[in-house]
């Protein structure tokens, strides 16, 4: 196989983007079991009595108690409630492990760092290496030996590797393998000779896209809330938990759920597959003006280009759109995707009621 390497100039520099079959590479990934290599991610780990409860106050996601084998999402804000890191954080024979983008690695350790204080936590770089997993095959008893494990962990669980490292369920139907980096190739090597067939991240990148999963720095900008992107929720489901408190940024967090709507929603969109394709951060024009930003573009196999997008809210579906930028391709967002932004927050509703005299 020709290892072709992701573009330098994108998020996935470094890293594989595809091995001469992309499109076939989407297909074995829905159809029978790939592994990705992402070791370009940033890993860390957190020790020490602390970590959890600490964590806890200065991120959005309630990990105070998290237990042995959890997984979750999770975020820091800012002061106005606006994302500046995401992260997939791992609890597991008393580490915490948190892996993010690879740009993110080091301002996410610097800021942990300087939150520390008197806290008894540790935080510190982490030698481990990321391979996703994708597809129904992965259940198949030759993975499972290759694996070392009887059966696939549950969406959000992880169970320990003997040999080091753990595996996790994501998203269902998607896996991570994070394994010491020296033994990356090993794992790779063991799972090729179980049936797994080699991508590059471009078929992830496709899966992603169409699931409608957002990429920090990607589907996300300077502006972007957790509401306009479907992080919220606890663990399992979001990134941020409504039911706490105590961290920065979350009045913000507040304030929209009860009392507002979110300026902008995260939708797919289908692009016209005969003109060049579009980039992220390009903006999506309706009559000429303005309506939102492209985020990560891909060709699928089934779908052909498509992108995530950061739209005005309540834009309509059927709204004619081009894209600005150096390209200017027709698109439409695809309707399944609008999320509802019609409903109404308690605290609006709470509002409501006392304005019309209804106690």
């Amino acid at each position: 196989m020709s290892a072709v390497p992701a573009p330098e100039t994108g998020p996935d520099a470094g890293a594989v983007w595809h091995f001469g079959d992309p499109l076939g590479e989407q297909r074995a990934a829905e159809g029978a079991a790939v592994v990705v290599d992402r070791s370009h991610r940033a890993v860390l780990q957190l020790t020490g009595p602390a970590r959890r409860s600490w964590l806890h106050t200065i991120s959005s996601q309630h990990v105070s108690d998290l237990p042995d084998g959890a997984v979750a999402q999770n975020l820091s804000l800012d002061g106005q409630g606006r994302v500046e890191d995401h992260w997939i954080q791992t609890e597991l024979d008393g580490v915490t492990v948190l892996d993010t983008e690879p740009w993110r690695g080091e301002p996410l350790l610097a800021f942990l760092h300087k939150m520390i204080f008197w806290a008894d936590v540790t935080v510190e770089p982490a030698d481990l290496a990321v391979l996703s997993l994708l597809g129904p095959g992965l259940s198949g008893p030759d993975v499972l030996r290759a694996l070392g494990v009887e059966a696939l962990p549950a969406p959000w669980t992880a169970v320990p590797l003997p040999a080091g490292g753990f595996l996790r369920g994501t998203h269902p139907g998607e896996y991570d393998l994070l394994v010491p980096r020296a033994a990356k190739d090993d794992w790779i090597a063991a799972l090729t000779a179980a049936g797994v067939t080699r991508a590059g991240v471009w078929a992830y990148e496709a899966h992603r896209v169409a699931a409608i999963r957002p990429r920090l720095g990607i589907d996300t900008d300077e502006r972007t809330i957790p509401h306009e992107i479907g992080w919220i929720g606890g663990p399992g489901v979001g990134a941020v938990h409504l039911d706490k408190g105590c961290y920065r940024g979350q009045e913000t967090v507040a304030r929209v759920h009860n009392l507002g709507k979110p300026p902008r929603m995260l939708v797919l969109v289908h692009l016209d597959g005969s003109a060049d394709r579009p980039a992220t951060g390009d903006p999506l024009l309706a009559g000429g003006r303005a309506v939102g930003r492209l985020g990560s573009v891909v060709d699928h196999v089934d779908d052909g280009p498509i992108a995530l997008a950061l739209v005005k809210r309540a834009l309509p579906a059927g709204t004619e759109l081009t894209t600005g930028g150096e390209s200017a391709v027709a698109a439409v967002i695809d309707a399944d995707s609008v999320p509802d932004v019609d409903g109404v927050g308690a605290g609006r509703l709470a509002v409501e009621r006392l304005r019309s005299g209804g106690g």
